[in-house]
């Protein structure tokens, strides 16, 4: 990777809009900007009405220049906007004249990349970029923006400094042995470690909430044939996803939809009913159901509860992945006398409803955030992303093992050396210990011109 060149991208999605934005940053930017206009550079972050000039002196297209200049810019670097009409011909003449005159095409997330490279943002703001985009909600619109300002990165440092006091705290004994300072047996090393864990678990808490908000989670509705699973998918999406009927195995394939739950996006995944059967077709269907099981953070189990099947329902539970949250919805209780009501009966939760009349499906609903963890979005809730959570859980082991080092072994080295990769995880979070094939794997996922 290298910052000598200069980059350009349509900044703008694909398709038809009445605006289409070129944008270019490097150290070439303002030539091909004259090159382009035929004119002088506008006053930085002033719209300038011109013509966009083509290879031959033809007009491309007319519209507006803007030039943002380094370092006080996005990436850090001489920006230029080319804001023209937003016809992906139009676009993409405009930017291949861009390329002609010594541009290289962007790679996905390159601007950000840069902007991250030239400590315009750390990489967790750079991600909340990405974040914001993808928001498929208001409320984790909010939370990546809280991000893109800096907030999951404060806390991140401020966890940080207190690690560091924890670490000086215990090398300073190590080296220094004559001044006597016996932090084996002073309470105030497992006070300080203590107050880390919990500071690190409540950071940890308000991390899971940001990547409910922003990723959501995958609930799967499996069962027999003609438990109500369409239904279900139907009621909970409230539109006429699956198509429904009385003839068994009418869902062949998987049908998918997203609802929201007070922000949280909830991806549901509709099967094919679980049955032995000789039709080829319905047998494919079976295997993506069973393929969509095993990688689902949570199951419904449908069943009929006038047309229970213990053999079956066990020889299904059986085939289900070990560790895999699942809660057994038994429906049609209009037909059976049975009113709405969640039950737990060691430990298993058992909700019984009904698909035609509703009832018992706020029940489900609650549950479903409560299986997640997800409460309802708050105003100090921010975006947050697998490898955040990862780096946090993995921090937090090495705490604890720092702590067991101290308690049990009474070896300050081996404690402070679980506490300096702690702190490499969390320098891993913002960016500040990161390698580039990292690097290359997050800013990969953005967009193009982005």
């Amino acid at each position: 990777m290298t910052n000598n060149d200069t980059i350009a991208a349509i900044a703008t999605a694909t398709g038809y809009g009445g605006v289409g934005i070129v944008r270019l940053s490097g150290s070439n930017a303002i030539a091909i900007a004259r090159a382009v206009t035929d004119s002088q550079l506008p006053k930085p972050r002033f719209a300038h009405l011109c013509d966009f000039i083509g290879e031959y002196g033809e007009l491309v297209d007319q519209g507006l220049l803007i030039y943002f200049p380094g370092p006080s810019s996005f990436t850090g670097e001489d920006v230029i906007e080319f804001h023209g009409h937003g016809g992906p011909v139009v676009m993409n003449m405009l930017l291949q004249r861009c390329l002609q005159l010594g541009a290289r095409q962007a790679r996905a997330g390159e601007f950000s990349e840069r902007a991250f490279l030239n400590d315009k943002m750390d990489l967790a703001q750079a991600e909340a970029i990405a974040d914001l985009i993808e928001s498929s909600s208001e409320q984790a619109a909010r939370a990546a923006m809280r991000s893109l300002q800096g907030v999951f990165s404060e806390r991140v440092h401020a966890l940080t400094e207190q690690l560091i006091h924890t670490r000086m705290y215990i090398e300073s004994a190590i080296d220094f042995p004559e001044e006597e300072i016996d932090f084996i047996a002073d309470t105030q090393i497992q006070q300080q470690l203590d107050k880390l864990l919990e500071n690190l678990q409540a950071l940890l808490a308000s991390a899971q909430q940001g990547h409910l908000l922003q990723h959501g989670m995958t609930v799967v509705i499996a069962g027999r044939p003609n438990a109500g699973k369409s239904s279900l998918m139907n009621k909970l999406a409230q539109t006429d996803r699956s198509i429904v009927t009385d003839i068994p195995g009418t869902t062949r394939d998987i049908v998918r939809e997203t609802i929201q739950l007070d922000g949280m996006p909830v991806h549901l995944i509709d099967t094919a009913g679980l049955r032995r059967s000789e039709d080829r077709v319905e047998q494919i269907g079976v295997e993506r159901a069973w393929a969509q099981i095993s990688s689902a953070d949570m199951l419904i189990l449908m069943i009929d509860i006038n047309d229970q099947d213990e053999q079956q329902d066990a020889m299904i539970e059986s085939q289900l992945p070990a560790g895999l949250p699942v809660t057994r919805v038994y429906n049609k209780i209009d037909l059976a006398d049975h009113s709405a009501a969640i039950e737990q009966p060691d430990k298993q939760t058992a909700i019984y409803l009904s698909t035609r009349t509703g009832e018992g499906l706020e029940l489900l609903r609650e549950h479903i955030k409560t299986r997640s963890g997800f409460h309802t979005a708050e105003a100090g809730d921010f975006s947050a992303r697998t490898r955040h959570l990862q780096a946090l859980k993995d921090a937090e082991t090495r705490i604890h093992a720092a702590r067991m080092q101290i308690q049990s072994s009474k070896a300050g080295e081996l404690a402070a050396e679980e506490l300096r990769l702690a702190q490499q995880l969390l320098a891993e979070i913002t960016g500040e210990f990161s390698s580039d094939d990292l690097l290359g794997r997050i800013f990969s996922n953005f967009c193009i011109g982005k």
